[in-house]
């Protein structure tokens, strides 16, 4: 797009009524539509137009007299579902979560609703736009519709108007059973049924949450004033943003609305049974340590460390196996608890804890002793498979079979002649 000629074409359909509006100034506007915000030029162009119709209170050009701003001045007034990448519209909705901002050049994050559904939205600081409250109503004027990563989002420029409404709305929000979630804001029940130790330094809390149609993934950055789930808990949560990444799903709760409640969720979906034999035992296996601040639960560094609750001298034992598992055909990502654990290996949590507690090697002996007890064991895993792991509650082992050993060996080096 050449910028400084649509400039001067804008500026030119002006200055016939006798407005000289800059045409730096234009230019500058519609660089940043296009470069900033995404929008195609030619919106670009019309968006810049109308909106200096409505500060000369003038018809946008090109609309045949009417009002601009309005249905034909690219900020139609639209609920929430309704909007379309691309278009400036004007919403009324209630702030239902405010999360910390990613970068500097912006002034706040979060999520607005109405009767229709939900939508992130995000203020740059550029805008000098009014501080929106978490928990109330607002009329949003001339904001962009953008789309990131396949998911709408509100941007809120310095051309967008934000007036509080001082009434409060009825906004009930339908839960939606996970196997039935698409990217955007979501809302579900259901129970956090597995903690995973977190990848990530500034991540507080990651697991796995499951209904009766799924289970689905979820995180919890670190954030002033954010809590940790309670494993077995039961939840509500209203206006969770659903985000994809390689085809799966997963929810972000920072800004979500989160409830707890009493109940029980029969969990389903997700179930696996796979037989193979333990061709590798990863470090991290064996007797660890958890930190054991109520609803944490994480796994602890050699030196007693927590990433979220920092050094805790009065941790909690527990036994665990992550590694893999071949069935001759594919590699199965496995994580064994404590229960299939002891199962498998004969060793129970307080054996393991004596041989931590008195052998010289310490913890280092249990993993070696676990390792001589499971590597190439032929055994069937029962459990949950999630993004390529399956997390292990119950093993059976399997009797050798040589007519199996000798088809997978013609497959693997085809038959002898």
């Amino acid at each position: 797009m050449d910028y400084s000629e649509a400039a001067e074409r804008i500026s030119r359909k002006f200055a016939k009524g006798g407005q000289t509006p800059d045409p730096k100034k234009i230019e500058g506007k519609l660089r940043r539509l296009v470069d900033e915000f995404g929008v195609q030029p030619s919106e670009a162009e019309r968006s810049v137009t109308n909106e200096l119709a409505k500060e000369y209170s003038l018809p946008a050009p090109g609309s045949g007299g009417g009002p601009a701003g309005g249905k034909g001045g690219g900020t139609e007034e639209k609920k929430i579902a309704d909007g379309v990448p691309g278009e400036w519209v004007t919403i009324e909705g209630k702030v239902v979560g405010l999360s910390q901002p990613a970068s500097p050049s912006i002034a706040q994050s979060g999520i607005i609703a109405d009767e229709s559904g939900a939508i992130r939205f995000v203020v740059w600081a550029k805008s000098n736009a009014p501080v929106m409250a978490e928990g109330a109503w607002y009329r949003i004027e001339s904001a962009v519709v953008d789309e990131f990563k396949g998911v709408a989002n509100l941007k809120v420029h310095s051309g967008t108007t934000i007036k509080e409404i001082n009434e409060d709305r009825s906004l009930i929000p339908t839960p939606t059973p996970i196997k039935e979630l698409h990217p955007g804001i979501g809302c579900v029940r259901a129970k956090f049924i597995q903690e995973w130790d977190a990848s990530h330094d500034r991540m507080l809390q990651s697991g796995l949450l499951g209904d009766e149609t799924g289970t689905i993934k979820f995180v919890i950055w670190k954030e002033p004033g954010k809590e940790s789930l309670v494993p077995g808990a039961v939840y509500n949560l209203f206006y969770a943003a659903v985000d994809e990444f390689n085809g799966r799903l997963s929810l972000t709760l920072n800004a979500a609305t989160i409830l707890q409640e009493e109940g029980e969720i029969a969990v389903s979906g997700g179930e696996a049974a796979v037989t193979g034999a333990i061709v590798h035992i990863a470090p991290g296996s064996g007797i660890i340590k958890r930190c054991p601040v109520e609803g944490c639960n994480r796994a602890l560094s050699r030196q007693n460390y927590c990433p979220v609750h920092e050094i805790q001298p009065k941790f909690v034992y527990d036994l665990r196996i992550k590694g893999w598992l071949d069935d001759g055909e594919k590699t199965h990502n496995i994580l064994l608890q404590r229960d299939a654990v002891e199962s498998l290996t004969g060793m129970t949590l307080a054996g393991a804890q004596e041989i931590a507690e008195n052998n010289p090697l310490g913890m280092d002996e249990v993993f070696l002793q676990m390792r001589d007890k499971v590597l190439g064991r032929y055994i069937t895993c029962h459990g949950r498979e999630i993004e390529n792991r399956v997390l292990v509650n119950k093993c059976d082992k399997v009797t050798f079979n040589t007519t199996d050993h000798t088809a997978l060996l013609n497959r693997a080096g085809g038959a002898p002649s």
